[in-house]
């Protein structure tokens, strides 16, 4: 999620319901639609621990055994729920599940809201992942191991009906997930723009799920959604084909699996797991079994330089 980033589809139209409950998604708090199944592929929970990296866990965690995860699970294709409604899936879970695997601990991802992750990285999680775009700001709080490209796309109902366009965006309501990059500072700020021409500021409906945004684009509630260039690619594909692309994704930049500031030790080891996963293959089977292969990085950073 860009800047931050977070499917529950609850739509009042009968028909956009049938299509959407195949493949929602919520919160632990929210009420839970049926999501579809995870795709079949690689088992990251099958993969071999690595005696020599598994030696560098810290005695603490080590003598937990458990590899606590922070993820927003309503981020699909990155972490969202299966169809009981409690079990984490996504690209995002496969990789924690291998990095635990990796190091011999038992993985376990706890659905959380997206803004309170962060802040409870240390005393609650282990490790944060949940499609975290690193930008100057999140990396003075917390390190993070780069594992991800991700940009900003936009969406908008089949057709686009309403004749919504970025170059008269001003006045509009425009849907994005709360935190993330495509609230603050793109939306914000080009709303900014609207009201220093003069002209209406942009309507931005704020929500604390993924899902929720796109349920009211699906019901035309909002005439745009901005969100990472993954989760818009698959809103649009569990949507019937009720909504399509607005433009070409922009402003990529990497994603990162993010980590306590006072435990440096456990960044550098998530970075040499990840390292390793990619030169074995499994970080790119994981990709390509959620069909996210575009968003590969050649090698994962600990706490890369990355533009304000």
């Amino acid at each position: 999620m860009s800047t931050s980033s977070t499917m529950t589809l609850r739509l009042s139209v009968v028909a956009a319901t049938a299509v959407l409950a195949l493949t929602a998604c919520t919160n632990a708090s929210q009420s839970t639609t049926a999501a579809q199944p995870g795709p079949s592929g690689l088992d990251a929970t099958s993969i071999q621990k690595d005696e020599a990296l598994a030696g560098l866990v810290s005695p603490a965690l080590k003598a937990k055994g458990v590899l606590t995860v922070g993820s927003d699970t309503s981020y699909a294709p990155a972490e969202f729920l299966a169809a009981d409604g409690q079990t984490p899936q996504g690209h995002d879970v496969d990789i924690a599940e291998a990095i635990g695997a990796t190091l011999g601990l038992e993985t376990k991802v706890e659905t959380a809201e997206f803004t309170g992750i962060l802040p409870a990285l240390g005393p609650k999680y282990d490790l944060g992942i949940s499609s975290f775009t690193i930008n100057p700001e999140r990396a003075h709080a917390v390190n993070f191991v780069s594992y991800f490209n991700a940009g900003s796309l936009w969406a908008v109902q089949k057709g686009n009906p309403k004749k919504f366009s970025l170059e008269e965006i001003c006045g509009k309501k425009v849907g994005v997930q709360t935190g993330t990059v495509q609230e603050t500072p793109d939306v914000s700020e080009r709303s900014s723009k609207c009201v220093a021409d003069g002209k209406p500021a942009i309507d931005i409906i704020t929500l604390k799920t993924q899902t929720d945004v796109t349920t009211r684009l699906v019901n035309g509630s909002i005439d745009a959604m901005a969100a990472d260039s993954p989760a818009i690619g698959y809103a649009l594909s569990q949507t019937g084909g009720q909504l399509e692309v607005l433009g070409d994704v922009y402003d990529s930049a990497p994603q990162g699996i993010a980590i306590a500031k006072s435990d440096p030790g456990l960044s550098e080891l998530v970075g040499k797991v990840m390292n390793k996963l990619i030169k074995d293959g499994t970080y790119g089977k994981i990709l390509e079994k959620w069909n996210n292969t575009k968003g590969a990085v050649p090698a994962s950073e600990v706490n890369p330089v990355v533009a304000s």
